[in-house]
């Protein structure tokens, strides 16, 4: 499709909100937004923060939902959209509330077989000891968020106290996963294909808020380094990990590959960042994707699926 498609329509851009990734949020709004204008629609940037939000929708034809995090990703939205029979952008409540979810995200995947880090859910009442002796080192991390957020490496069980008392700041729900060796894939979708794989490197550390949006020294790779046999099975693998969990026409799967060549999934983004720094663009721009044609596409698959009258 042509940036021609987009032409005269008018669309609703949803940006910011009051989840933590707020900021995240509102540039990737405006970037979704200034590409739409640019390819000649008329755009309303809509902030569900601000009183009378509703009304500044009226008239649109389409929603392009952009609010990340809790509010805007988890199905709430999603819902209210509906009952406002409008269409939007992307996962019905079902796929969103789900993989919103990380602990019941990897439970779908462990009932169906896909392979994904071992994982505890913590509590107050957690014994951390115990935590420890069974997963090793473990990655920190709220249940509910999104972009890394709150996320803490724990090596002991002192340390992994103080992971969840970090973590629990951004919600009640939290889980510690088993710390995987080796390098960080990702994966964007866009209706029933799998984009080019990008592979990630930090820096330093693991990839961490400051690395995903902040610092200009984690690396991507496009093409990631893999065989052509090996990106393959990675996307088929992506192509199901989103399915299942009820995703639909566009998102990101993130994946580590253990230093013996296996995959672990990790989690899935149904609404993933459309900043300077994001990686679905990247990986759009690599299949010679321009913004606008991207757009079109989520549009377009949008309409495809059962959202609005």
């Amino acid at each position: 499709m042509s940036s021609t498609v987009l032409r005269d329509h008018y669309f609703g851009v949803l940006l910011g909100g009051s989840a933590a990734e707020r900021d995240i949020s509102l540039e990737s709004g405006r970037t979704v937004g200034r590409s739409l204008e640019a390819a000649g629609a008329r755009v309303a940037f809509v902030d569900p923060a601000e009183d009378g939000w509703q009304e500044k929708l009226q008239g649109v034809e389409f929603v392009f939902n952009l609010l990340h995090g809790p509010g805007g990703e988890d199905g709430t939205l999603q819902g209210m959209l509906e009952m406002m029979k409008l269409s939007y952008s992307g996962s019905g409540v079902l796929g969103s509330a789900l993989t919103m979810d990380k602990v019941k995200t990897k439970l779908v995947w462990q009932g169906l077989g896909l392979p994904t880090p071992a994982f505890v859910a913590l509590s107050e009442e957690t014994e951390w000891s115990a935590v420890m002796d069974e997963l090793g080192d473990v990655f920190v991390k709220p249940a509910l968020e999104g972009s890394s957020i709150g996320m803490t490496r724990a090596k002991t069980p002192e340390e992994l106290e103080s992971a969840f008392e970090e973590a629990r700041r951004f919600g009640a729900h939290v889980l510690a996963e088993q710390y995987v060796e080796g390098d960080e894939y990702t994966v964007a979708v866009l209706g029933d294909r799998a984009l080019p794989v990008i592979r990630i490197q930090p820096a330093a550390g693991f990839y961490d808020f400051n690395a995903k949006y902040i610092s200009d020294e984690t690396q991507f790779f496009c093409p990631s380094g893999l065989t052509d046999q090996e990106e393959g099975a990675l996307a088929e693998l992506a192509l199901q990990a989103f399915s299942v969990v009820g995703a639909q026409v566009w998102g990101r799967v993130d994946v580590m590959r253990k230093n013996s060549g296996d995959w672990q999934l990790l989690e899935v983004n149904t609404i993933p960042g459309m900043t300077s720094h994001s990686l679905v663009p990247m990986a759009a721009q690599a299949a010679d994707m321009s913004m606008e044609r991207l757009l079109s596409d989520i549009w377009q698959l949008s309409l495809g699926v059962r959202h609005g009258p």
